[in-house]
């Protein structure tokens, strides 16, 4: 499982474009289906982008993850906001630095999220169940449970399309993968360089990353969440209630308890 380091630092950075509007915007449409919730979990909520957001529409959240680093930034973040008043005022937030398989919060949660591939950083079966075992135990009955995967398929086009090049004047990376077809598991390698004024003009600090996802049979996935005990679970397929098929690159579980 990943625990980001120095890469928790320029992250943000290097996400930018991620779609967390989208994230947000798939879970608010389960919330009108299934129930909104007043109190939520995110499991690796990393840098906030998604917590923060929620706490300042009035929810309750509890960000986990395993990096102490990625909630200090987290931390930073909604500290330094001019939304940081308003947070605090509309909703409210606790950050916990716990492991997603053994994750646990006072009261059950109306909902738990997991955006972002964070499930794929799980390396075993048995973490995956484990997670999901831990989540329904998580839950209030007719609780949900939100999270989105990469389809298998993904990560074979990361080989395919590899090596991967960010070029920005503060931040540049070089990303290359190596997969594990067996296992249908990608090691993700990262040459970062990120400016650092302070060391002088032009000055950067290059430092290395490894992370390694891996891809689950949606079937089998869906099993396990039934065998845990949710009783209503679907998958659909990139941020809308579609089908999820094999061009599909991500899938949206949603499970209800």
């Amino acid at each position: 499982m990943a625990s980001y380091r120095k890469f928790a630092y320029v992250y943000d950075e290097l996400m930018e474009d991620m779609p967390y509007p989208e994230w947000i915007r798939f879970a608010r449409m389960a919330w009108e289906r299934h129930g909104m919730p007043k109190t939520v979990v995110e499991l690796g909520c990393g840098t906030g982008s998604i917590t923060i957001p929620l706490v300042n529409a009035g929810f309750q959240v509890t960000g986990i993850d395993l990096s102490a680093d990625m909630l200090a930034v987290a931390r930073r973040k909604m500290e330094g906001t001019s939304q940081g008043v308003r947070l605090f005022r509309d909703g409210s937030v606790r950050w916990v630095q716990q492991d997603m398989t053994e994750w646990e919060t006072p009261e059950p949660a109306d909902s738990v999220i997991s955006f972002c591939d964070c499930l794929n950083y799980l390396l075993e079966e048995e973490d995956i169940v484990a997670t999901f075992r831990r989540t329904y135990e998580g839950l209030k009955p007719g609780g949900t449970f939100l999270f989105d995967v990469h389809h298998p398929n993904t990560l074979r086009r990361y080989e395919e399309e590899q090596p991967f090049v960010w070029d920005e004047p503060s931040v540049a990376y070089i990303w290359t993968c190596e997969r594990d077809d067996a296992r249908d598991e990608i090691e993700h390698h990262l040459t970062i360089f990120a400016r650092e004024e302070e060391n002088g003009p032009g000055a950067y600090r290059r430092f290395e990353e490894t992370h390694t996802q891996r891809a689950y049979d949606p079937d089998w996935m869906k099993s396990e969440l039934l065998r845990c005990g949710f009783r209503d679970v679907a998958c659909y397929a990139d941020f809308e209630w579609a089908e999820a098929t094999e061009d599909a690159e991500r899938l949206f579980f949603v499970a209800v308890k």
